[in-house]
């Protein structure tokens, strides 16, 4: 019988407390901070991309974030968990599960699931990596908002009971890599050593990983000096991967990965880890399975190209020699990944619960775990590194008190 061991989650979300900002910000901001007001909702999906109309007289009830100019609402599949049925509905705080943004029913919901740790993404109003904080005109308050979030995130929801259990991530401010980096550098003095960044900031009209003033190395030094990993969830870049406006949102289910893969390529193709060989990345719900043709494609372009054209490969070393100690990928399934860990390494694998989402595997996780770890034939040693030992490394996890 496979034994599996506590498990550690490197991609979980919380849903922000309605109370987050409006708790922490200068009085004179009540009536343009983050704020939750109850309406009916009808909600649509396009393209890859959500719609919404507020106060439709035939919509359902919603808690809707207003902040500034913003008006977004909160969605069922940001906290699916509970639910027997999964759509792209309108929910309100009474009917999501108490977990999904409450401290001790998180650790009641994580031990009742074999989880002893879990790397907390934000997920609704920030979206998943302080996107809503970036569109905004009023820099200032954007700024007090990301640092109110991320006191709230160090502070209060991995503080007390859930120290060494719920991992502290935090976000920066997108528009300034310079404020990015003091941002980095102030969490990491309270205590957090994750940080949230777009899978690709082009589409958020910022510059790509390749632009040539180097545009991200402050936020990626302060990683480096401070041994921070770099998270990016699939998403991140505000738009989901789709094939015409007319798909079905099953369509960009199932290619979720493909921002993922853009951006692994994105990042060894860049030369960034040249740069920074102390950077640790992880793609958040990106899987695994699609990574071991993308490597022998990097490679072969890197063996047949001239590597002093724009035609080639522009590095000194074999793409695939920057996955080591560099890359993490993160599964919740993905027995295609596990069957072909050998050819993606399997120090570079790690495990998601990622609750209270609609691909979550709350409440059988460990259930999951033991599927996909049998079928794919993992040794008890890759067993351990699966669920607990990479995400240990990965996250510096010592730094928690979880050490084995």
């Amino acid at each position: 019988m496979v034994e599996i061991p506590r498990i550690i989650s490197v991609d979980d979300h919380v849903v922000e407390p309605p109370d987050l900002w409006t708790a922490r910000l200068p009085a004179k901001y009540a009536d343009r901070a983050p704020r939750v007001e109850r309406d009916r909702a009808r909600f649509n999906f396009e393209g890859g991309v959500f719609s919404y109309e507020k106060g439709t007289a035939d919509g359902e009830w919603c808690d809707w974030w207003l902040y500034d100019d913003l008006v977004y609402p909160l969605p069922k599949l940001s906290a699916a968990v509970g639910f027997d049925e999964l759509d792209v509905t309108p929910i309100t705080f009474d009917q999501i599960r108490p977990g999904a943004w409450k401290q001790r029913e998180r650790l009641e919901d994580m031990d009742a699931n074999h989880v002893e740790a879990s790397v907390c993404f934000p997920n609704v109003l920030p979206r998943f990596c302080g996107q809503a904080f970036l569109e905004r005109e009023d820099k200032e308050l954007a700024l007090l908002c990301v640092q109110a979030y991320n006191d709230w995130m160090i502070d209060e929801w991995c503080a007390g009971d859930g120290h060494g259990r719920l991992i502290p991530m935090t976000i920066v401010p997108l528009w300034d890599p310079l404020l990015a980096a003091e941002e980095i550098r102030r969490c990491a003095d309270k205590g957090s050593f994750a940080v949230a960044f777009s899978e690709n900031p082009h589409p958020l009209g910022l510059p790509s990983v390749h632009s040539p003033d180097r545009h991200w190395d402050p936020l990626f030094a302060a990683c480096e000096e401070t041994e921070s990993i770099l998270n990016m969830h699939i998403g991140s870049s505000s738009k989901m991967p789709s094939t015409s406006p007319d798909a079905p949102f099953a369509v960009s289910s199932t290619i979720t990965f493909a921002n993922a893969m853009g951006s692994f390529c994105d990042y060894i193709l860049s030369g960034v880890f040249d740069r920074f060989p102390g950077l640790t990345i992880a793609y958040a719900e990106g899987q695994v399975g699609w990574m071991p043709y993308v490597i022998e494609r990097m490679d072969k372009l890197w063996e047949e190209r001239d590597s002093t054209s724009d035609f080639g490969v522009q590095l000194d070393r074999r793409p695939s020699s920057y996955i080591p100690g560099h890359i993490y990928g993160c599964i919740f399934d993905d027995e295609v990944g596990l069957r072909n860990r050998d050819l993606i390494g399997m120090d570079q694998i790690c495990f998601e619960v990622d609750y209270p989402h609609a691909d979550t595997t709350f409440p059988r996780s460990k259930e999951v775990a033991t599927k996909i770890v049998t079928n794919a034939g993992l040794s008890d040693d890759e067993i351990y590194k699966l669920l607990r030992a990479n995400a240990i490394k990965g996250w510096g996890l010592q730094r928690f008190g979880i050490d084995r």
